[in-house]
């Protein structure tokens, strides 16, 4: 073939994968391939799928879009494909022979190799440069790979193997090679957050490396996302309340309240400590918003248990907030040790109940936002609304703040007034 090869790269999962994809399109456009990214209609003669392995619709999802790709490759659309991350990671012997049309298998972390196999060589000089697949005034910025903690649900040390903290040089290198590429709002981003540094300096350095990210000129909006609640580091809050470039915003995965829920899971907190984490938070940073996650239905859970989680919602009043049901995984504690023995239609309606309470709780917070003036960005245009957020919305999960205006500048900020709000939206008007 004569023409420029053409590369589709798929990416499933997280915004951690997000990352990876987004090196390796640099890599490759570096070596001369023209690359696009989640193409509705791929077109390239070679494909590389990055997948995802954390749970069963996941894991589905990957599985299927592999086989769609395979097909392709079987009618002669496609030459080569190639699948990497976390599921090639967890089940590469299993693939290999369950879909033998792909070329190869790599797992989460020797993607590399992709070049050589294509003849190319991988730069390591230009390790941390990317080809952003968001819109160009944010970025996620991940800070290490991997996790120590042994949560009895999760399967993903088992797949990204112990904590790996990038170094603090590296990634300020990284902020300010984005900065000059036009990102102003920088997602942080790794498996656990506040495990940061103890495998490299010996302790907590998430306050000091977010402390430092602040300070680089050109950064308008750090957000923390993935924290944990054992041995959260406290000091945080004096360097959130320090910078007004770092949202009040933090993402803390909670699970559940239960005691008895929270040691089956292996959490290493209480419901105490749980409440009282919750409390200083919020005094030390007055007007936080708290996103977290919860899971419904992990084995051995009553009524009683998940009643506790109704009312903890109720009080707390969570400005943001996810949830699951349980699915189990193999291979961990929980999937070797307990049985998974509560009934599909309750962990459903667990899960339903769990998040009509929440959309109640948000309509109500989102109510108390009207007439407050408040700053925007603008990520896109969408029919005759431009869409933004505030410091309070992280991209993809959060609300969104719908503006009616005739001309307004994507990646710019805005002063907005607040003039509406339904259960997850809110709408705005320039001051």
């Amino acid at each position: 073939m004569g023409h420029r090869k053409k590369i589709d790269i798929v990416t499933l999962g997280c915004s951690k994968n997000l990352v990876d994809s987004e090196q390796l399109m640099f890599q490759l456009e570096k070596v001369g391939y023209e690359v696009s990214h989640d193409s509705p209609h791929p077109d390239g003669n070679i494909a590389v799928i990055n997948t995802c392995g954390f749970i069963a619709d996941a894991k589905e999802e990957s599985i299927n879009t592999i086989l769609e790709f395979a097909q392709a490759k079987e009618e002669g659309i496609l030459e080569h494909l190639y699948v990497m991350g976390c599921l090639s990671e967890r089940y590469l012997k299993d693939l290999q022979i369950e879909i033998p049309q792909v070329d190869k298998y790599y797992g989460k972390f020797n993607w590399k190799e992709l070049l050589e196999d294509l003849g190319k060589s991988y730069s390591y000089e230009c390790a941390h440069n990317r080809v952003l697949t968001t819109p160009g005034h944010y970025a996620y910025l991940k800070i290490s790979e991997g996790c120590d903690r042994s949560c009895a649900y999760c399967a993903i040390p088992i797949i990204t193997g112990r904590h790996k903290s990038k170094p603090i040089e590296e990634i300020l290198e990284e902020v300010k090679y984005l900065v000059a590429r036009g990102v102003k709002e920088f997602q942080i981003i790794a498996q656990e957050l506040t495990y940061y540094g103890i495998d490299l300096y010996g302790k907590q350095m998430l306050p000091e490396l977010v402390d430092k990210i602040a300070t680089i000129p050109g950064v308008e909006w750090v957000r923390l996302h993935y924290a944990y609640p054992s041995h959260f580091p406290i000091e945080l809050l004096d360097v959130m309340q320090k910078h007004d470039n770092i949202c009040k915003y933090l993402d803390i995965a909670l699970q559940h309240i239960s005691d008895r829920m929270l040691e089956a899971m292996h959490r290493h907190v209480s419901k105490e400590e749980t409440y009282s984490l919750i409390e200083t938070i919020r005094q030390r940073v007055p007007g936080i918003h708290l996103r977290t996650t919860l899971m419904v239905g992990f084995p051995g859970e009553t009524d009683e248990d998940f009643n506790q989680l109704k009312e903890f919602v109720q009080q707390i009043k969570f400005e943001r907030m996810g949830a699951f049901a349980y699915s189990e995984e193999e291979g961990t504690y929980a999937g070797e040790n307990y049985e998974d023995n509560v009934p599909e239609d309750i962990k459903q309606a667990r899960l339903d109940g769990l998040m009509e309470l929440q959309r109640d709780i948000s309509a109500e917070l989102n109510a108390g936002k009207i007439g407050r003036t408040m700053k925007v960005i603008i990520d896109r245009k969408e029919g005759e609304y431009y869409v933004g957020r505030t410091e309070f919305d992280s991209p993809e999960v959060d609300p969104d703040v719908l503006i009616q205006e005739k001309e307004l500048s994507i990646g710019q900020f805005y002063t907005v007034e607040i003039v509406g709000a339904d259960d997850f939206e809110l709408y705005g008007r320039i001051i």
